[in-house]
């Protein structure tokens, strides 16, 4: 994982915000996590669909070093790891629940793929109002 030399500067909070929970993968990674509770690493691989072994476990980290996700590995055979959100991780819900709010009011249904999109966020947009 890269390593900044220089600390990151922020001018917005929101700069700072998104730099934490923002990108490719993490949103989509905090949005599962918080529909589905406690999941495997094998099961979040299959509901992320289209993302690299590298780019799952360098998010994961990522998550996990911003406090935002707990890993939990059981002592069995094999080893069984499992991640949730952390308290600090539940306080964004609200936050990714007004944004998926903005994007049911702001886009259309098609334009989304992916069984996590088909579990949770479908039944979102009204048929009405979008084809």
């Amino acid at each position: 994982m890269y390593q900044r030399k220089l600390p990151k500067e922020y001018f917005c909070t929101v700069d700072y915000a998104l730099d934490v929970f923002g990108g490719k993968w993490k949103p989509r990674l905090l949005c599962i996590l918080g529909h589905s509770g406690s999941v495997r690493y094998g099961e979040l691989k299959k509901s992320m669909e289209n993302i690299s072994d590298a780019a799952l476990a360098d998010s994961l980290k990522e998550l996990q070093n911003a406090g935002l996700i707990e890993r939990h590995q059981y002592n069995e055979m094999p080893i069984r790891v499992e991640y949730s959100l952390s308290s600090k991780g539940k306080t964004l819900i609200p936050v990714l629940n007004t944004i998926s709010k903005w994007a049911v009011e702001h886009s259309n249904k098609d334009m989304y793929l992916g069984k996590h999109f088909e579990q949770v966020h479908k039944s979102s947009f009204n048929d009405s109002r979008r084809s």
